[in-house]
């Protein structure tokens, strides 16, 4: 059977703010029936990186995440900015949160974090020959720590089952499957 794209019918809005958006569709199946209270979250699109030293060092960031109660180590990253380009707010990114400038970027996976209820996409980048030229300019609510790990470290620690957000795991395989 050939899939094909539900049909939207209707669209409310629940909330709308700054972060996130919730809104509730009507929408028709391809075999005809009629689903009308389908949830989606509308999030700004994300990225995070893969982010090597001159050295071959991985940087890492800790902090907590409120959500799901844990002190999460992650690859860094963030929301990209209305109207910015992906790689200038990869690149923006690392230098806020670890002050860190690159001599190379490239994107190497879009993944979408939920497509069942969510719309927003991640791009990760793998950047590479990383060197601190600044201080960390975190915002009001960021508190983290920049951590370095070795290539063979990253892979202990995603073999242990120690970095628990999905999206960076999944950054990681692709990292690591380009290097």
């Amino acid at each position: 059977m050939e899939i094909k794209k539900w049909q939207k019918l209707a669209s409310k809005y629940l909330v709308q703010e700054k972060w996130a958006t919730l809104r509730v569709d009507t929408c028709k199946l391809q075999n005809g029936a009629v689903k009308d209270d389908y949830y989606v979250l509308e999030y700004p699109n994300w990225v995070n990186a893969v982010a090597l030293t001159k050295d071959n060092q991985i940087i890492m960031v800790r902090q907590y995440r409120f959500a799901g109660d844990i002190i999460s180590l992650e690859i860094p990253g963030g929301v990209i900015d209305d109207g910015e380009e992906p790689e200038v707010a990869v690149k923006r990114e690392l230098l806020e949160e670890t002050g860190y400038s690159f001599e190379s970027c490239e994107l190497i996976a879009t993944l979408y974090p939920n497509p069942a209820t969510s719309t927003n996409q991640t791009f990760t980048y793998l950047l590479k020959g990383g060197a601190k030229t600044h201080e960390q300019h975190l915002d009001e609510h960021e508190i983290l720590n920049v951590e370095l790990y070795s290539i063979d470290e990253v892979k202990q620690l995603l073999k242990d089952n120690k970095i628990d957000q999905a999206l960076h795991v999944a950054g990681l395989f692709y990292g690591l499957a380009k290097l």
